[in-house]
């Protein structure tokens, strides 16, 4: 038994949602979403509360069971709340900035990191070493964090590069004298 598929997804007030086949849509004050489910498991909507089952006992079903449960809840959750990501920028010298749609990043490279933001994605720094990333789909605000993050990555050293926020790097000795 999935203890994540069990539990049922709440809808709060000014969210809708409607399932036709195995296609769910979740309208709230934020965005429309859909996710469409597997045929491994049943999607209904009853009194504001969306419940996934498995259709078997199969192992594909009960795999499914729970990733799909945790997909309607980030339909529900990014239609009405949003996701969001904060990097920090540590180093001399390393700095962000927005202009118009693209990040200009400075991280001590020969050149300026410059990174289109896709559409659904908002990103923004209030302050140089900070960057903040919102947006309605999950996973495509964890992945902008993470493709911005790869142009640093943090060493172990000194600490510099772009982390995320309450990130912990373990840090490593140098060399001894």
């Amino acid at each position: 038994m999935s203890r994540i598929g069990k539990k049922p997804v709440e809808l709060p007030a000014g969210v809708t949602a409607s399932v036709s086949g195995q296609t769910i849509e979740v309208k709230g004050p934020k965005a429309t979403r859909s996710f469409t489910a597997t045929d491994d498991v049943t999607l209904k909507v009853e009194d504001n509360v969306v419940t996934v089952e498995p259709r078997g006992k199969s192992k594909r079903a009960r795999q499914q069971w729970g990733m799909s449960r945790t997909m309607v809840a980030n339909l529900v959750k990014g239609s009405t709340e949003g996701f969001k990501k904060e990097l920090e920028i540590q180093g001399v010298g390393y700095r962000a900035q927005m202009q118009g749609n693209t990040l200009k990043l400075n991280l001590g490279l020969s050149h300026e990191v410059n990174y289109d933001v896709p559409a659904g994605v908002t990103v923004t720094c209030p302050k140089v070493t900070e960057i903040v990333i919102e947006g309605t789909d999950e996973q495509l605000v964890g992945q902008v964090a993470a493709n911005i993050r790869d142009w640093r990555k943090p060493e172990p050293y000194k600490g510099k590069g772009i982390r995320y926020k309450g990130e912990f790097i373990f840090r490593k000795e140098g060399k001894k004298k």
